[in-house]
């Protein structure tokens, strides 16, 4: 278990290095503070696995620093019980001198291991690395993602209670990170805590039970990582907003008709309904059966370039489909204020059976591939379809059928 209670870590910032020996001399400051983390405070219970989110320089990585050992806060305290172990920034604990072979000693005894438990690993982590004849060479003649290997190897095979992963493990080629992937998982399975820092949105909706979102070192919200990842990926849609009107963010928990996710509150949801091919209200449908999606939207202000866009995602938050009326190559009427709108899509639900959900959202003056100036409307989970069987279909895994072709002769 990690108890992390009112965290704060300051960090001194200086132009030069001179600056520092100024600073001693003529006792003035000649440093800017940055308050990397502030009032920080969560807990991670035994097999539990937390998603850590956040934009660059929320303070992610100063985060795991301390809890991995590697820096001490100014305020707060963590606990911990058993080891922790995890893939900080690259390099962190090795020496670039020494060999592949001489750093796993090192490093797994800064880790907390003895020298026993290293020699019965030492082979576990040499084949798990897979680095081949470079394994006794030094170090500094290893790539960036020859070094995680080394580093990720190492860490896993430490015993930890809690593995802490950053996004060293982006730097890996795909091989290694989906072995990296399945390693995790199976630690997990086995009742370890996991902590995961990742921009892999998917990847945290997948893996994890709980999320954090850090915005400038604080904690802006907790929660399911559904609703936690949705509200990050509206701070980032914030960021491409323009227009005159400010775009306000809502709690996903919150998100209804009349408070979207995202939105400037100048278009307004009259109504969301979904149709099978007789036309019928529906709320669940066979799969490969076609279904209309009908949302009626409401201008509140006049819209000269107005488009409309439709996602479909399953019970984790994963986009299964999206695309609005730019990507479509459609180029809708201007919206004059007041005017209501009804648009209706028709795709065939090619999906494997379970529940899925509806997103809408309502764009201004498109600038590129599914960009606009000005986003007016933009909420998930608006309406709920659940997909049954369909005995008729090929029996597949994935996401949606495909519907495959195949053709097998004598060679």
């Amino acid at each position: 278990m990690i108890r992390v209670h009112q965290l704060s870590k300051r960090f001194r910032l200086y132009r030069t290095p001179a600056d520092r020996l100024k600073e001693i001399i003529l006792r003035r400051p000649y440093h800017l503070e940055h308050q990397a983390l502030e009032d920080v405070s969560f807990t991670v219970a035994e097999g539990q696995t937390v998603g850590i989110i956040g934009q660059n320089g929320a303070g992610k990585s100063t985060l795991l620093k301390i809890l991995s050992g590697v820096l001490l806060p100014d305020q707060g305290y963590v606990e911990l019980s058993g080891r922790v172990t995890g893939l900080l920034e690259l390099g962190t604990g090795f020496n670039q001198e020494m060999t592949g072979l001489d750093n796993i000693t090192a490093n797994a005894m800064l880790l907390g291991m003895d020298r026993a438990s290293i020699e019965a690993r030492r082979e576990a982590i040499v084949q798990f690395a897979e680095l081949g004849e470079f394994i006794a060479e030094p170090l500094k003649t290893y790539s960036s993602g020859m070094v995680m290997r080394l580093a990720f190897a190492i860490a896993i095979h430490a015993d930890p209670s809690c593995f802490v992963v950053d996004e060293a493990l982006s730097v890996g080629d795909a091989y290694f990170q989906q072995k990296c992937m399945r390693a995790i998982s199976q630690f997990r399975d086995q009742g370890g805590s996991i902590l995961f820092v990742s921009h892999d949105m998917s990847a945290v909706r997948s893996l994890c039970d709980h999320a954090i979102l850090l915005e400038a070192g604080r904690v802006l919200a907790q929660g399911t990582p559904k609703q936690i990842v949705d509200q990050y990926q509206a701070m980032i849609l914030h960021k491409s907003h323009v227009g005159d009107t400010p775009l306000s963010v809502n709690a996903p928990q919150i998100q209804s008709g009349d408070s979207p996710l995202l939105g400037t509150g100048e278009v307004r949801l009259c109504g969301l309904q979904l149709y099978d091919a007789q036309q019928q209200p529906i709320t669940q449908l066979q799969s490969e059966q076609p279904v209309w999606i009908e949302a009626r939207l409401q201008a509140l202000r006049d819209l000269d370039s107005p488009h409309y866009g439709m996602g479909i995602r399953n019970r984790f938050g994963h986009s299964v489909f999206e695309t609005n009326t730019y990507c479509m190559g459609q180029s809708p009427a201007p919206l004059p204020k007041g005017q209501t709108v009804c648009i209706r899509w028709r795709v065939n639900a090619n999906l494997v059976a379970g529940d899925y959900s509806i997103t809408v959202g309502v764009g201004n003056r498109p600038y590129g591939t599914g960009s606009f100036e000005e986003i007016l409307f933009f909420s998930h989970d608006l309406a709920m379809l659940t997909i049954y069987k369909n005995p008729d279909a090929i029996h597949y895994d994935g996401y949606f059928n495909m519907h495959p072709e195949v053709c097998i002769e004598p060679a």
